[in-house]
C-alpha cells in the first residue's frame, strides 16, 4: 500500500472515522461516533482544524465544560453498553484537567473512553506557554500526568510515527473486556502540526468486534462442583451482565436452576424486578430480602461484580461460615477477590457453560421459597413508602425522595431510561424504581460523581435518541454541573431532568449524625454566612438555558408534570422540595473512619459500633 501526507490531527481523525464496531445485534456501526470538544490554543488550530475538515463523518459536538463533555462521553459508552466510544478533547491546563474527574469515573465503573487533550510544545522552545505549569526537577511533567492514575492507557505523542502505534493500542485497551476504561493521548501543539507519510494501512477501514472468553476447563470444573454443593446458592448480578449482554444468559441460568438473583447498582435492571426470582438490590443502598439471603447464602456467583463495599457491606454481608464466592469476571482482578473461586470468562459465555455443565440440577425448593416471602416483603415496603401522601405536604411536610422515585415509577412508560448518581439518590432508584425492562437504568455510584446526572442524561440521550431519559438530580449535584441542560437544548437532545431541592447535602449530613456528629456544613441552614435562607430558583435556572420547566410541591402534580414532560419538544425540568430526613431504608453496614477520641460521647459510641461491625469482616 502507499502512503498520504497528513498532520497528526488529521492521522487522528481518519484513523477514528475508519473504525467501525459490531453492535449487541450484530449490526455494524461507527465505533467512534463523535466527539465532544472545547477547544482552545492547544487543540483548536490542529485538531479543531482536522475534526471540521470532516464534521460530516465524526460530528463535533459543544459542551460547556470539559467535565460535563467526557461525563457524557461516559454516560454514552455505558448506554450502550461499550460498544462504542464517544470522545472527548480540550486544550492543554485547565481545560485537560477538567476532564480527570471523568476519567476517574470511567476507570471505576470500567467503561471505555477516549480523551485527546492539547499539551505544551515538546520541543519546549517557547516554554513557558499559556497554561503551562513547570515543575523545576522534571521538566517533561505537565498536567496531562495526572490523568495517569485514571486511565488504563496513558500516553503523549513526541513524534508523529507514535502515533502508528499508540493510537490503535490505546482503542484495543478500550474493547478489551478484561482491561476495559480510559484512554488518553497528550498531544502537544507542535507535534499536532507536524506532517508525516501515514501509511494507507492506518486509515483504511477496520471492524472491531468484542471478543468473548471461554472458561477455562478446570475453573468452570470447580464452579461447577461449588453450586453442586450448594444448599443456599445465589446470583450476584453486576455491570459485567450488562456490558456482556448477558441478560438472557442470566435468565435462563437463574430459571433452569431455580437460584435466586440479587442486583448491585451497576447490575441494576438484568433481570426485571417483577420476577419471581429477582430478590432486589443487595448492599448498602439495598433492600433487607437481597441482603438477608446474601448473610445466608452458602455459595455466591458474582456475575461481572467487582465487588465493591456497597456491594459487600465493606465484606460483612456475606455471613455464611463456609460461604465460597465464584468470581465469573472477564478481568481476572476481579475474578479472584477476597478468595474468590475464579472462573475468568465473559459473563454471557460463563453462564451459558455453567448452565450446560450443571445440566438438570436445581435448588432446594425451600430456599427459592424463602427467596420469595423476602422479596415479597421488599416489595411491599416500598409500596407503602412510595405512596403518594398529599396530605402531609399540607400539613407542611415535604414530599420524600421515595414518592418522587415512586411517582415515576407508577407512571413509567417503555423504553424509558432512568439516570442518577452520587448523594441520596443511590439509594432511593435502587429501591424505588422498579425495572420493567432490562438495561433501563444508569446509576454512575463506583465513583459517585457528583455532577454526572445531567452531563450524563444528555449523553444518554444522544446514544438513545428513542428513549425517554429521566434524571434524577439533587440540588447539590445541579449546582455543581447543571450547564448541559443548554447543551442538551442546543443540541437537540431533550431529557426529562426531576430536580430535588433537600436544602443542601442532606445524605452526608445523614452520615454525619448517624456516626455521632451534629449538622455541619452540609445543610444550608448549618453553612456560615448571612444567607444560608437563600434558595435557588432552578425552575428559572432551568428556563434561562432554555429548557422547558415548572415547579410542583405534591405527587399529584409531580406525575401530572410528568405528563406535560413526556410531550416536550425540549428538554423539561421539574423543581420540587423534598424532605431532607426521610430516607428508604433497608441497607447494611459500611464501614466509614470514626474518630477513636472525640469530646463528644456520641462519636466515641459510633467509632465502638463501627469496630464491633467490623468483627464479622472478610479481611482477605
Amino acid at each position: 500500500m502507499g502512503t498520504q501526507r497528513l498532520t497528526v490531527a488529521q492521522a487522528i481523525v481518519a484513523h477514528l472515522i475508519a473504525q467501525t464496531t459490531e453492535l449487541g445485534d450484530g449490526s455494524t456501526a461507527s465505533l467512534f461516533p463523535g466527539v465532544y470538544g472545547i477547544f482552545g490554543h492547544g487543540n483548536v488550530t490542529c485538531l479543531g482544524h482536522a475534526l471540521e475538515e470532516r464534521k460530516d463523518e465524526l460530528p463535533t459536538w459543544r459542551g460547556q465544560n470539559e467535565q460535563g463533555m467526557a461525563l457524557a462521553a461516559t454516560a454514552y459508552n455505558k448506554a450502550v453498553r461499550r460498544r462504542q466510544i464517544m470522545t472527548a478533547t480540550s486544550s492543554i491546563g485547565p481545560g485537560a484537567t477538567n476532564m480527570v474527574t471523568a476519567a476517574g469515573v470511567a476507570h471505576s465503573n470500567r467503561l471505555p473512553l477516549l480523551l485527546l487533550a492539547g499539551d505544551t510544545f515538546a520541543s519546549r522552545t517557547p516554554d513557558p506557554v499559556l497554561q503551562q505549569v513547570e515543575h523545576f526537577g522534571v521538566p517533561s511533567t505537565t498536567v496531562n500526568d495526572s490523568f495517569r492514575p485514571v486511565t488504563r492507557y496513558w500516553d503523549r505523542i513526541t513524534m508523529p510515527d507514535q502515533l502508528l502505534t499508540s493510537l490503535p493500542q490505546a482503542i484495543d485497551t478500550m474493547l478489551d473486556p478484561a482491561d476495559c476504561g480510559p484512554a488518553f493521548l497528550g498531544l502537544p501543539q507542535d507535534v499536532q502540526a507536524m506532517a508525516f507519510d501515514v501509511p494507507d494501512e492506518f486509515v483504511a477501514a477496520q471492524q472491531h468486534r468484542i471478543v468473548r472468553a471461554r472458561p477455562d476447563r478446570g475453573q468452570l470444573a470447580a464452579a461447577v462442583d461449588a453450586l453442586r454443593s450448594a444448599k443456599q446458592p445465589l446470583i450476584l448480578a453486576g455491570g459485567g451482565v450488562h456490558y456482556s449482554f448477558a441478560e438472557a444468559a442470566l435468565l435462563a441460568f437463574a430459571e433452569r436452576h431455580r437460584i435466586p438473583m440479587v442486583e448491585t447498582v451497576a447490575g441494576k435492571a438484568s433481570l426485571v424486578a417483577a420476577h419471581e426470582l429477582n430478590a432486589g438490590p443487595i448492599g448498602v443502598t439495598g433492600c433487607e430480602s437481597a441482603n438477608a439471603l446474601a448473610a445466608q447464602a452458602d455459595v455466591v456467583l458474582a456475575v461481572g461484580s467487582r465487588l465493591e463495599d456497597f456491594t459487600t457491606g465493606s465484606w460483612t454481608l456475606f455471613q455464611h461460615p463456609d460461604v465460597t464466592i465464584i468470581g465469573l469476571n472477564a478481568a481476572r482482578f476481579d475474578a479472584r477477590k477476597r478468595r474468590s473461586l475464579p472462573l475468568v470468562a465473559d459473563a454471557r459465555a460463563g453462564l451459558e457453560e455453567l448452565t450446560d455443565a450443571l445440566a438438570d440440577w436445581v435448588v432446594d425448593a425451600a430456599w427459592t421459597e424463602r427467596a420469595a416471602t423476602e422479596r415479597a416483603g421488599y416489595h411491599a415496603y416500598i409500596d407503602k413508602i412510595a405512596a403518594p401522601s398529599d396530605d402531609s405536604v399540607a400539613a407542611g411536610e415535604p414530599v420524600t425522595y421515595a414518592q418522587v422515585v415512586g411517582a415515576v415509577d407508577r407512571n413509567k412508560q417503555p423504553g424509558d431510561y432512568v439516570l442518577a448518581a452520587a448523594g441520596g439518590f443511590p439509594g432511593e432508584v435502587n429501591n424505588g424504581w422498579r425495572a420493567d425492562e432490562i438495561n433501563s437504568f444508569d446509576c454512575e455510584y463506583g465513583f459517585s460523581c457528583m455532577g454526572y446526572e445531567i452531563a450524563g442524561g444528555w449523553g444518554a440521550k444522544m446514544a438513545m435518541p428513542e428513549r425517554e431519559v429521566i434524571v434524577f438530580v439533587g440540588d447539590g449535584s445541579t449546582m455543581m454541573l447543571n450547564s448541559d441542560l443548554y447543551s442538551s437544548v442546543i443540541g437537540g437532545h431533550k431529557m426529562i431532568v426531576i430536580i430535588c431541592d433537600n436544602g443542601g447535602y442532606a445524605v452526608i449530613n445523614r452520615l454525619q449524625i448517624n456516626q455521632g456528629g451534629v449538622p455541619f456544613n452540609n445543610l444550608l441552614d448549618d453553612c456560615k454566612g448571612p444567607n444560608t435562607e437563600v434558595r435557588v430558583d432552578f425552575e428559572m435556572l432551568a428556563k434561562a438555558q432554555g429548557c422547558n420547566a415548572e415547579t410542583v410541591h405534591t405527587v399529584t402534580e409531580l406525575e401530572s408534570a410528568m405528563d406535560r414532560a413526556r410531550a416536550s419538544d425540549r428538554t423539561y425540568v421539574i423543581a420540587l422540595q423534598t424532605h431532607r430526613y426521610e430516607w428508604t431504608e433497608g441497607g447494611t453496614y459500611w464501614e466509614v473512619g470514626v474518630p477513636e477520641v472525640s469530646n463528644r460521647p456520641s462519636v466515641v459510641a459510633a467509632h465502638d459500633d463501627v469496630a464491633t461491625g467490623k468483627q464479622g469482616q472478610r479481611r482477605a
